[in-house]
């Protein structure tokens, strides 16, 4: 997954680095894995939140990263979902070296804004782009061991197929309550019958609940995608205040 790119303050409570040590790792595409964590003292996370991954090279130069919690409150272990970055320092460490006993330093949980916790509510819209949908899936987890009846819609814009990140499981998790609808924006097969588009105005008005209903709404993706979703979604009426956005992308 790209690093996040923090819009928020830090909780004011000191973080400190904790060896964590790998103990799983899946296979989400061609280009996405997820590496199940083991934290000592790992104090417990919210949906939506993520961790700092640092990397320490034998002449001492580091390189740190910001990743998504993949996993839902309720598990004991820390699930990352990592996109691989070409010419990234980082990603492709992650995903081509890295392997289940290895250790690996982490800092968190961070971020307290873009979270949803199950006291909270819905309907929930959540809006993806790319590997966006890594926290948002965290949400929909969290919902589903919860055990609550709480309306999900979830609309999530990928590249191709290929792209789409826990495809299998969110159809697992669709239900008369939870929705997922998807728009490929490159290569669609001729039997697609999604969009074949990017997510627009009008996508979003035949998908999203009507303002009225006051939707708990998470944008989450590359930054132009949530800077118009947002955008649009405020035109159609929705509540800003209802409206969180976190933006992912490459970082030097």
């Amino acid at each position: 997954m790209s690093s996040v790119i923090k819009a928020t303050p830090e909780s004011p409570t000191r973080l400190e680095w904790h060896v964590s040590h790998v103990v799983e790792v899946r296979r989400e595409t061609p280009h996405a894995h997820t590496l199940v964590l083991n934290v000592p003292g790992w104090p417990g996370h919210r949906a939506g939140q993520h961790v700092d991954v640092r990397l320490v090279a034998d002449d001492g130069y580091q390189a740190q990263r910001s990743y998504s919690i993949a996993s839902p409150p309720e598990d004991a272990t820390v699930a990352l979902t990592i996109e691989r970055i070409d010419d990234g320092e980082v990603s492709p460490y992650l995903i081509d070296v890295l392997q289940p006993g290895d250790g690996l330093e982490v800092r968190g949980p961070i971020g307290g804004y873009f979270v949803w916790d199950a006291a909270d509510g819905g309907p929930l819209l959540l809006v993806a782009g790319g590997s966006g949908i890594v926290p948002l899936m965290a949400m929909l987890r969290h919902r589903a061991r919860a055990g609550l009846d709480v309306a999900a819609r979830l609309l999530y814009s990928a590249r191709t197929p290929d792209d789409i990140i826990y495809r299998d499981e969110l159809t697992r998790l669709e239900s008369a309550d939870v929705r997922v609808i998807y728009t490929l924006t490159r290569d669609a097969p001729a039997s697609w019958t999604g969009y074949r588009r990017r997510i627009d105005r009008a996508m979003l008005e035949e998908v999203s609940w009507r303002a009225s209903d006051a939707p708990r709404a998470f944008v989450c993706g590359p930054t132009p995608l949530v800077e118009s979703v947002a955008t649009l979604l405020v035109e159609l009426g929705h509540d800003p205040m209802l409206v969180k956005t976190e933006r992912f992308g490459p970082t030097g």
